[in-house]
């Protein structure tokens, strides 16, 4: 099992920035790909963000060269570096992990942790 705490959700003007950490506990020696996602009112959860243990990443042309995903290993921490933020921006974001094992892949969510960007 692994449990995922987010924190660094609030309320920003267009133009600011926020900076979302996910911290993990538990069964975290086998965490390959930390993602986060996001889901606005009356949409679907999209993947924005992910990294793998070795580090590449990769982005949602949505936040592509505004948000920066990092990870740091030894804190069991995933980021989210949000800069430039726009009203679109506004969601509930969530952290993800996988973990893979030999024939089986998991995956364990964070409760999320809202963003809300004022015009």
């Amino acid at each position: 099992q692994v449990q995922l705490v987010e924190s660094g959700g609030g309320l920003v003007q267009a133009g600011g920035s926020l900076r979302l950490s996910c911290v993990a506990s538990g069964n975290t020696f086998r965490i390959s790909m930390m993602n986060w996602y996001r889901q606005a009112p009356g949409k679907q959860r999209e993947l924005i963000a992910g990294i793998r243990s070795g580090g590449s990443t990769n982005y949602a042309d949505s936040v592509k060269g505004r948000f920066t995903i990092s990870r740091d290993n030894a804190k069991n921490t995933v980021y989210l570096q949000m800069n430039s933020l726009n009203p679109e921006d506004t969601a509930v974001y969530y952290c993800n992990v996988l973990i893979a094992v030999p024939g089986q892949l998991y995956d364990y969510w964070g409760q999320g942790t809202q963003v809300t960007v004022s015009s």
